[in-house]
Parts: structure tokens; sequence; C-alpha cells
């Protein structure tokens, strides 16, 4: 296995770990409810996805 001869300084490793970054989830307003959910999900409020009734949420008691 290659083992590196020098020691990278900090700097490039930063400049390489520059990418490395958490991205916020895109939301969109349900159709429906109006409630915010994820993008190309079924909404979590009142399971419509794209104007479909996919999951129909059961009430616990």
């Amino acid at each position: 296995m290659a083992n590196p001869k020098h020691r990278h300084s900090s700097t490039r490793r930063d400049k390489r770990r520059t990418h490395y970054k958490a991205v916020a989830p895109q939301l969109t307003k349900c159709q429906n409810c109006g409630a915010t959910h994820r993008y190309h999900r079924v909404c979590p409020e009142c399971g419509y996805y794209r104007g479909r009734l996919v999951n129909e949420k059961v009430a616990t008691v």
C-alpha cells in the first residue's frame, strides 16, 4: 500500500474537506393539507402524494 512521504499541511487538508458539508433537505407544501414535507415523499400529516391517497392515517386510541 502507498504511504505518504511528506506531511500535508492543514490548509491543504482543509481545502479538500470544503465539499463535505451538510445540506438542508428540500421542503415543499402539501397540495392537500398545506403541511410541509420533503420532496418526492408522502405527506406525513394526511398521507397524500401527488394528489392521491397513499397512506391512510389510523387513529390510535
